[in-house]
């Protein structure tokens, strides 16, 4: 025990991105939900009393223009665009994750056009993804095939309209390979849409140079945005003029204040806007973002500190809880791995009860998975050591 305690301690001396801890708002507790809820960056709450005091408690209307409330989806996009891998933009911000899986999941079929009536989904994806792909299916005449990402390849055909996928499986922390799939749909000419809820933040996703079509993700996991943030929407750059979004508002129109009875679309990303965007929880986002422009932090450098991290969590899972007693099914290669550990084990719900009772946060996923998220912006060594520690202690108590 002592000599992992010894070296969370040097690997925390030598972590060039444990100053940013100081940026966020935490306790004594061990925190690795953060692939659920993002912890609080520290400048939010002045910047949300200064929107609500003086933008809107002072400009009040003046503000949509004065203080940039307009433009705020795509100003605050352009910050998500290079944390996906992605030039400026091609990424609006509005709307919930579910909402913005609609627009594209339709958008992509509209494009697939005549003859292609087929969606794949993602059969491990969240629940929310797959009901939406269905509902989507229904409206626009498609047959929806729900296929393991691993047999995307193989069940791709020339009724294929579009792809549904996760970047990283939100229960088991498996990373599919997003270059290799997309260039597998676009070789039998459907579109790529891809989920990245449990990636934007934690690791590099290469939205552009992968030439990904469309892509989801909320930013209230690893972008720290807060409870119920807006999510974003990425439309690559040459298919814009083509994105038919099925949910046409005024803030996507080309006039939007010309209130025509006519929908005619506005040009670029914008496209994926729908109606009045939430300002006071979209401005708490782009305070949260702030930490990763004024440290000029590096997705890279996340990375690499996020695989490190699990990989002394799952040591320290090997050496202090004893054989058998849990397993693992987030997969051992770098390759195949998101940010965060999940552990199968008898009683999780129970255990995990008992675990936040004794200072260490992780979630459980019905019926017996243990999930521990690891955001390396606000997580270090030694809250490892002893999650892991605690963990051992309480599987022993429990049998």
């Amino acid at each position: 025990m002592s000599e992992l305690i010894d070296t969370a301690e040097a690997l925390d001396a030598a972590d060039e991105l444990a100053a940013l801890r100081e940026r966020f708002v935490l306790d004594d507790v061990v925190y690795l939900d953060g692939n659920s809820l993002g912890a609080l960056p520290a400048g939010v709450p002045a910047r949300v009393e200064d929107v609500v005091r003086r933008q809107w408690g002072e400009l009040r209307i003046r503000s949509w223009e004065e203080s940039g409330w307009w433009t705020a989806p795509e100003r605050i996009g352009d910050r998500i665009a290079p944390l996906v891998g992605a030039a400026a933009g091609q990424v609006v911000v509005g709307d919930s994750t579910s909402v913005n899986v609609f627009k594209a999941l339709v958008a992509a079929v509209r494009m697939a056009g005549e003859g292609r009536d087929e969606i794949l989904v993602d059969v491990t994806t969240f629940p929310t993804d797959g009901y939406i792909a269905e509902s989507a299916a229904r409206m626009t005449g498609c047959t929806l095939r729900p296929v393991a990402p691993a047999e995307v390849p193989s069940a791709l055909g020339e009724r294929t309209a579009a792809v549904l996928l996760n970047h990283v499986d939100y229960r088991t922390g498996r990373l599919h390979d997003l270059p290799a799939l997309t260039a597998a749909v676009h070789a039998a000419g459907a579109y790529a849409v891809w989920d990245l809820c449990h990636s934007a933040g934690a690791l590099p996703v290469g939205l552009d140079e992968h030439g990904v079509d469309l892509a989801v993700g909320c930013t209230y996991k690893y972008l720290n945005g807060g409870p119920g943030s807006p999510a974003y929407l990425y439309v690559r750059r040459d298919l814009q003029d083509r994105f038919d979004s099925p949910l046409p508002g005024w803030n996507s129109h080309a006039e939007p204040f010309g209130m025509r009875p006519a929908y005619a679309p506005a040009s670029g990303a914008l496209r994926g806007r729908v109606g009045t965007p939430d300002i006071l929880s979209m401005l708490a986002l782009e305070a949260a973002l702030d930490v990763w422009d004024e440290e000029a932090v590096s997705v890279a450098a996340v990375r690499a500190k996020s695989l490190a991290l699990t990989d002394f969590f799952l040591r320290c899972v090997g050496e202090y809880v004893p054989d058998g007693r849990v397993e693992s099914l987030t997969p051992a290669a770098h390759a195949e791995r998101g940010s965060q550990v999940a552990l199968r084990c008898d009683d999780a719900g129970d255990v995990m009860k008992r675990l936040i009772e004794r200072g260490v946060v992780g979630d459980f996923r019905a019926p017996d998975v243990l999930r521990f998220g690891f955001t390396p912006l606000y997580v270090g060594f030694a809250d490892v050591e002893r999650a892991a520690r605690v963990l051992a202690r309480t599987l022993d108590e429990t049998g």
